[in-house]
């Protein structure tokens, strides 16, 4: 059983940044974020795969970007000139397989850390 460890959540300004964490237990192939604000639905944010490649949802490219450290089994999320629309939790979620894109969807996703609110205030 994979378990994943989400962190780096808070509140911010309009314009500021964060970075989000989450650490694995155990190597996976795929890992990446979902967030979900209040009365929307679970959406994917950003991705990446073991081999690095990476995949966003359309509208944070340039602003998010994803990463991950393989010594550390830790993958992060710089998210940059934060908006007010960014706020609500964000989950980071991992699967095993060779697809790991923003497409899947959540259902997608067996593993799931346990959510880090982003509040961002205009």
């Amino acid at each position: 059983q994979v378990q994943l460890e989400d962190a780096g959540g808070g509140s911010a300004q309009a314009g500021d940044s964060l970075r989000l964490s989450c650490t694995r237990s155990q190597y996976i192939s795929c890992m990446g974020w979902f967030r979900q604000a209040p009365g929307k639905e679970r959406e994917g944010v950003a991705f990446v795969y073991k081999d690095g490649t990476t995949s966003y949802e359309e509208s944070l490219k340039g602003r998010f970007t994803i990463s991950k450290d393989n010594t550390q089994g830790t993958m992060f999320l710089q998210m940059d000139s934060l908006k007010p629309e960014d706020t609500g939790m964000y989950y980071c979620a991992a699967r095993w397989g060779s697809s790991c894109t923003v497409e899947l969807g959540s259902a997608a996703f067996p593993y799931w850390g346990q959510g880090t609110q982003v509040t961002v205030s205009s």
